[in-house]
């Protein structure tokens, strides 16, 4: 039981036992990651972790908007793991799992990123600013599911093969196509398979065009989609990623594009995991081969053009663990999709996943001042997950921040705070801390007097 200095009332949160390990082995960013530490290092070594280990959904506190204009954090709990098991293990930490060195990439640019967390585990060059050819493709179902999740397109819209989509992205060019007729319709959703599964070109186009009026203007809404995802070094001219100049990403951020795609539309990411398509009497085949070597891997997309090499989105999820790697630049379909797979098979055998806290679930009450109530339960909208080295170290906390006076009315979904969750002095993961009930403003007296106790805190 421990008690938060800010209300003095008792709040306990329980940390299950499997997340008292220690995150470490960080990679420095745009640089070879070298060898994790050996089984005879300390447990609980301390690793400095960048900022790219931290979620990309994390919000800080300071720029959340706070009822009453209060932004300054009042309390600081630390919360350890609680459990017999746990404390026995923080007592008697077993030997860590030795990490061996990541698989040697062909390729100029390459990531592995837990899709939970969002921290990388391994990388080299992943920052720099590539072209991304067909892995573009991937930006394009995110731009329509999101505009059907707004009601603005529908699954059966009918969506027509333009001869503009047909001239430049079909069977009369060099590039990959779906084989709709021009001039003619399909259901929305079975044009998005054809470009998903077969990389048809002239499907993208089409797609965009129907969505956007055009693909300048479909365009501009994957530029704004990539920036709400946090794809700070991507910028997008086309749907389909044929070759342009201002048409470029990075190995990190199309990580996150495909992090994004299985989390916020999973409908969508499903057809990734088409192995062949069928339009009229053409049948083409999924050129991700990955789906015919491992069952666990469901996505999620190839490219490539002579300018950009061999590309590869790659996704597996085993367990309640999901892992997303991207390659760019490599020289062949077959070391794409070998060292894709070599990756994925270190990222599972070497870390694990932990969450220590449900969503939506009260972590602790907190004070609200001029409300209908005093005591607001607040917790997590998304689980609270970290990914760490198998069987390192024993001191996970979490630490919750809950800012200075918070005031009435809030709504449900509000941050008022951050949980961070730390190895020592090192931050490894913060998820904003929000609001689990609605609060109306209180009655005359109520505010009356919680103003005057306001003025001594």
């Amino acid at each position: 039981m421990i008690k938060n200095r800010f209300t003095s009332r008792p709040w306990q949160v329980t940390l299950a036992a499997a997340a008292t390990v220690v995150v470490g082995a960080a990679v420095a960013q745009n640089a070879a990651p070298p060898q994790a530490a050996s089984a005879a290092q300390p447990a609980a070594q301390e690793i400095p972790v960048p900022d790219t280990l931290k979620p990309q959904n994390a919000t800080p506190a300071a720029t959340s908007p706070q009822a009453g204009g209060a932004a300054a954090t009042a309390a600081t709990s630390t919360v350890a793991p609680a459990t017999a098991a746990a404390q026995t293990q923080a007592t008697a930490p077993t030997a860590p799992t030795a990490i061996a060195a990541p698989p040697v990439v062909t390729g100029k640019a390459w990531v592995i990123l837990d899709a939970g967390s969002g921290r990388i585990l391994a990388g080299q060059n992943y920052n720099a600013k590539l072209e991304p050819a067909s892995i573009t493709k991937v930006m394009t179902s995110y731009v329509i599911a999101a505009e059907m999740a707004a009601g603005r397109v529908k699954a059966n819209d009918q969506v027509t093969m333009t001869e503009e989509a047909w001239r430049e992205g079909g069977a009369g060019t060099d590039g990959s196509y779906s084989g709709f007729p021009v001039n003619q319709s399909a259901p929305l959703v079975e044009m998005e398979k054809g470009m998903v599964v077969q990389s048809g070109n002239d499907a993208a186009i089409a797609l965009a065009q129907h969505v956007a009026g055009t693909t300048a203007a479909f365009a501009d809404l994957m530029n704004h989609y990539a920036g709400k995802i946090g794809m700070k070094n991507s910028h997008f001219a086309n749907p389909t990623g044929l070759p342009d100049p201002n048409h470029y990403s990075t190995a990190y951020d199309l990580a996150l594009l495909g992090r994004a795609l299985a989390k916020d539309f999973p409908t969508a990411y499903s057809y990734n995991s088409i192995k062949e398509f069928t339009v009229g009497p053409i049948t083409q085949q999924n050129r991700n081969l990955l789906l015919w070597r491992d069952s666990t891997v469901d996505g999620i997309k190839t490219g490539h053009t002579g300018s950009a090499g061999y590309c590869l989105m790659a996704s597996a999820k085993r367990a309640d663990m999901r892992l997303v790697s991207v390659i760019l630049g490599s020289d062949s379909m077959e070391h794409r999709a070998s060292d894709s797979l070599a990756l994925l098979n270190w990222g599972f055998r070497f870390f694990e996943s932990n969450t220590l806290f449900p969503a939506n679930k009260p972590l602790q009450t907190t004070r609200v001042w001029k409300g209908s109530i005093t005591d607001l339960p607040v917790g997590t909208l998304q689980p609270v997950s970290v990914v760490v080295p198998r069987g390192q170290g024993a001191d996970l906390k979490a630490v919750i921040d809950v800012q200075k006076a918070i005031v009435a009315p809030l709504k449900k979904g509000q941050v008022v705070g951050t949980v961070k969750v730390m190895q020592g002095d090192k931050v490894v993961s913060t998820e904003p801390l929000v609001a689990l009930a609605d609060v109306a403003e209180g009655g005359f007296f109520r505010r009356l007097w919680d103003s005057l106790l306001m003025l001594f805190k």
